[in-house]
């Protein structure tokens, strides 16, 4: 386990898609933490109600610019009709959303944290003795 934690940031805009109706372009914040070194967070900026933060693994963002990737809430695919675009899926209990990205800005954030965390090395940056005290109660009396 590394004590050295390092957290990236990189902002983005990306382009919310729907039927008949001109793209809505929304502020993301992408950022890569390695207390949690299998995943990402993408926060998108909602307006005046705040942030929604979406967390999925570091892996599905890399194969996903490659192909279509995710069979869960996330999917992630490049664009058919953009190569330099890729296309992200969310779906929730509350609702759906299609975002249109650039391919190379997430290209560039993936990279970055490979530079702090090589892919096949997350294990390294894993305390498993603190996950397990957040897991298990303190009191088991």
């Amino acid at each position: 386990m590394r004590n050295d934690h390092v957290t990236l940031r990189s902002t983005a805009v990306f382009d919310l898609l729907a039927p008949r109706t001109p793209a809505v372009p929304v502020k993301v914040e992408l950022r890569y933490d390695t207390r949690d070194p299998y995943a990402v967070v993408a926060a998108f900026r909602t307006g005046r109600a705040g942030w929604v933060e979406w967390v999925y693994a570091r892996d599905l963002l890399a194969d996903g610019l490659l192909a279509e990737a995710g069979d869960g809430d996330v999917r992630i695919r490049p664009s058919v009709e953009d190569p330099e675009s890729v296309l992200i899926e969310l779906n929730s209990p509350s609702g759906h959303a299609m975002f249109e990205a650039s391919a190379q800005e997430l290209a560039d954030f993936l990279d970055r944290t490979y530079d702090v965390v090589l892919p096949g090395n997350e294990h390294l940056w894993v305390d498993v003795d603190d996950a397990l005290t957040h897991l298990i109660p303190n009191d088991l009396s």
